[in-house]
């Protein structure tokens, strides 16, 4: 750790980001409501994409000479990818080797799981907001709620394991599902995690007095489950707040983004699909790193501008404060 904070990636508080999260494309093939309008967005094109060389490029920086030890491939929907196997094949050889996660909509995951687990993936988070399918249709303006509890099943067997489930809960929407989605996924030993709707939306219409908050999320399971905090899980940098159901062993998780801030402990950093910097999720400002790259700046200049990019980190994301702005980025091209 010693080593880590002398040359890794430090801001002014103290804090040492060892996770990094990849977007590898802003492209998905949902439409959730509180992400993005139904015709979808304007796409980055082409050219202003990472390649898939250059992806591996960036990463191979971050971890072997910034001291990440965690990476995580998201999008827009990271199954779009077409060089996706590869890029986690090549992830998985960097020595040290880093832990190599994926964040999905499941759409897909089904046809690629076990070539992804081939390739050296540790594990998947996968989103699913409802298991009712016309909540589903609902909430993503697509019937494909088959198609992602398909990739779940597909994951496990494939070894992705634990195979987590990421629920957004709105409003008069799947807000009285929370209980029988738990209960789906204690069944299948899947491990749920709750989280509260952050103003991440490209039409900025999150509005704070109408969303679900963590002590909503626990009255509701309460209804129906036995919770107990899990005092003998060391959240550490984790987002979420474990709960043991019935006593354990099983647990839900919650992410409090909102509520219940935890940007103390933040350990992340994240590189968006046409490389940029973000120190953090709900930045205003990014450093570029896809120029510097492609004007041909050797691995120790790569590794210099993250590091300075990183000291510019703020204490906190300030969604509390009367003059918080949300990002104009939404969530699916900055990558979750």
């Amino acid at each position: 750790m010693q080593e880590a904070t002398q040359t890794g990636l430090a801001d002014r508080y103290g804090r040492v980001a060892t996770d990094l999260r990849v977007s590898l494309t802003d492209r998905c093939n949902l439409r959730c409501t509180y992400c993005m309008p139904e015709e979808g967005l304007d796409w980055l094109g082409k050219p202003e994409l990472l390649t898939d060389d250059e992806i591996v490029r960036l990463v191979s920086v971050a971890v072997m000479h910034l001291g990440v030890n965690e990476i995580r491939f998201t999008g827009g929907e990271p199954l779009l990818r077409r060089g996706l196997v590869g890029i986690v094949a090549r992830t998985t050889q960097l020595t040290p080797r880093p832990e190599v996660s994926l964040t999905t909509n499941g759409i897909g995951l089904a046809r690629q799981a076990q070539a992804l687990k081939d390739a050296g993936l540790d594990r998947v988070n996968v989103s699913l907001d409802t298991i009712r399918p016309e909540t589903f249709k609902q909430l993503t303006r697509r019937d494909r709620a088959t198609d992602v509890i398909a990739g779940l099943e597909a994951a496990q067997q494939a070894g992705l394991a634990p195979v987590k489930v990421n629920a957004v809960l709105m409003r008069g929407v799947n807000d009285s599902e929370a209980p029988e989605l738990l209960e789906f996924c204690l069944d299948r030993g899947y491990e749920l995690r709750f989280i509260e709707q952050m103003p991440l939306d490209a039409q900025h219409g999150w509005d704070r007095a109408t969303m679900i908050t963590a002590d909503e999320i626990l009255e509701t399971l309460s209804s129906r489950f036995a919770l107990t905090p899990d005092d003998a899980s060391k959240r550490g940098s984790a987002p979420a707040e474990s709960f043991l159901v019935e006593g354990g062993p099983q647990t839900v998780g919650i992410i409090a983004s909102v509520t219940r801030p935890f940007c103390g402990d933040c350990d992340r950093v994240r590189l968006t699909a046409d490389g940029q910097v973000r120190d953090c999720l709900f930045a205003r400002t990014e450093s570029d790193l896809r120029s510097a790259l492609r004007n041909g700046a050797d691995d120790a200049e790569l590794a210099d501008r993250w590091r300075r990019a990183m000291r510019n980190k703020l204490p906190g994301h300030g969604i509390n404060d009367p003059s918080f702005l949300q990002p104009s980025r939404p969530m699916s091209a900055i990558g979750g």
